[in-house]
């Protein structure tokens, strides 16, 4: 099973992301998604799994977390903006020790800490506002005896500008 894993596009998914994770069978957005993007998204894959971040409105339609049941274990999702950096790992595992996998945005930073279980993986931001490395994502290959994780990054598109006369 394919889990395409994104955050943080705040209003703009980039289209080399949108490419990549088109046709997953579940995408998961970590949190502060923006206008329009649930939308956007609905296309690229069989099914979309959002919560919140902490720029969303507080009237978003999504759960605050998701836990998902997949092949092999459980995916945990939340934005992470609930405890301080210093902790986050920590706290985002004893929230969720039964997972196999958390999946969290909030810092922009794309990273896969797999020393221990569960996992915590941010796939960094998906669209323009501090995408350090380029925007990206995380693809996670869920079977029943083995996850893999795959980080992909690309350069950054540059904003377009009108013509000077």
């Amino acid at each position: 099973m394919r889990i395409a894993l994104i955050a943080d596009t705040h209003g703009h998914l980039d289209p080399q992301v949108a490419d990549a994770v088109r046709g997953a069978d579940v995408l998961v957005h970590a949190g502060d998604v923006g206008d329009g993007i649930e939308a956007a998204m609905a296309p690229l894959a069989a099914r979309l799994v959002i919560v919140p971040g902490n720029n969303d409105p507080a009237d978003a339609p999504w759960p605050e977390s998701e836990v998902l049941d997949l092949p092999g274990g459980a995916l945990a999702v939340i934005h992470g903006h609930q405890w301080p950096a210093k902790t986050r790992h920590r706290k985002l595992r004893e929230r969720f020790p039964d997972a196999r996998a958390i999946v969290c945005g909030h810092s922009h930073r794309r990273l896969e800490d797999t020393d221990q279980t569960p996992w915590v993986l941010n796939p960094g931001a998906a669209g323009r506002s501090r995408a350090y490395g380029g925007p990206g994502l995380i693809e996670l290959i869920a079977e029943s005896d083995r996850w893999q994780v795959r980080a992909q990054s690309f350069e950054p598109q540059g904003q377009r500008r009108g013509k000077r006369g």
